[in-house]
């Protein structure tokens, strides 16, 4: 399927059908929708070049990161450090990596749409997983070979990796339990985004196995970045009951948090415990320094590139979908002290 029979299919101009593939202003959204869904069920893929379409691959794989997020900004080096490590071990593989942003402003299932059918790449490794995820659904249909770094409920047979954020909510629990704490809060996201459903998950554990009622006040949604962390902080400590202890779904949030308390008066740990998700090089300028987590990014990168070129292993044991939850080790910060006055 070339552009010429997918023009001819739809009975538009091959003109139309590029500058929709390509995003070009001028295309009609219908039209736009028609061309892209035709594109994906009929397999068509762009001829970027006689070589690539000789072998018929690319040898290159694309990593869709969402851009326009304050969480993907300069206060978080996640994913420098991981794509640095996955980027190493393509090439070691003779395999290139190109990242593929999607703008917040973008309709993220049409920006997938138009990557497909272009063909640029061999696979995709797709970030910011939702619960239920269209874009998942999406590439189910078309015979592009991808997985995600995250979990999804959306039906599918796919791979994936996903971080431990149900385990380390469950052990935030137990570790400020041990201490005392039973009035515990947590920031959680304040969209969709399937992680903040499994912290939460492991935190509504924690509480149970501690016998500790669930407070619906405490749970708290705000977004991930600095500003949702300055918002978070100033709830917690502004609170009638206020909270002996305080969990972050994400670390990004922890400086906002920490300039909350100090303009309100509050002292991380010695007033309100703080347990952090991720060690990150920018929490060691907080003092006291944030209990967290400990991840090891480079073997993440590695792991993520092993795992999407096994999708393109002729190897039918290889190439088979799996999934994967990566532990995380827990460190010791002296924002996470006994409560002042205990229930």
């Amino acid at each position: 399927m070339n552009i010429r029979r997918l023009a001819d299919h739809l009975n538009i101009s091959i003109g139309t059908v590029s500058r929709a593939l390509n995003n070009r202003p001028g295309v009609h959204p219908e039209t736009l929708e028609k061309v892209l869904k035709a594109a994906t069920e009929l397999g068509y893929v762009a001829n970027q070049s006689g070589r690539s379409l000789r072998r018929g691959a690319t040898n290159t794989i694309g990593f869709v990161i969402e851009t326009g997020h304050p969480a993907h900004q300069a206060g978080d080096q996640f994913f420098y450090v991981v794509l640095d490590a996955m980027n190493l071990y393509l090439a070691e593989q003779r395999y290139d990596l190109v990242i593929l942003p999607c703008h917040s402003a973008d309709d993220p299932v049409e920006f997938l749409s138009r990557v497909i059918a272009r063909g640029i790449v061999d696979a995709l490794v797709m970030t910011a997983t939702r619960r239920v995820d269209h874009r998942i659904a999406q590439l189910a249909k078309s015979k592009l070979p991808f997985m995600t770094l995250g979990r999804s409920e959306t039906p599918g047979n796919y791979s994936w990796i996903d971080l431990d954020f149900e385990g380390v909510a469950r052990r935030s629990v137990q570790e400020a339990v041990k201490l005392g704490h039973r009035r515990i809060a947590v920031g959680l996201p304040d969209n969709d985004v399937a992680l903040g459903y499994h912290y939460k998950a492991g935190y509504l554990k924690g509480l149970a196995e501690a016998g500790i009622p669930v407070d619906e006040s405490l749970l708290i949604r705000v977004p991930t970045s600095e500003l949702g962390g300055f918002s978070l902080g100033k709830q917690v400590a502004g609170m009638a009951g206020q909270p002996t202890a305080l969990l972050l779904c994400s670390e990004v949030t922890a400086a906002g948090v920490y300039a909350a308390f100090a303009e309100m008066g509050i002292e991380a740990g010695r007033d309100i415990s703080v347990v952090a998700f991720r060690e990150n090089p920018l929490m060691r300028f907080l003092n006291p320094a944030p209990a967290c987590f400990r991840l090891d990014l480079d073997a993440l990168g590695t792991r993520l590139g092993e795992t999407v070129l096994d999708l393109l292993s002729p190897d039918e044991e290889i190439g088979r979908r799996r999934g994967e939850i990566v532990p995380l080790t827990f460190v010791q910060g002296k924002s996470l002290q006994p409560p002042r006055n205990p229930a």
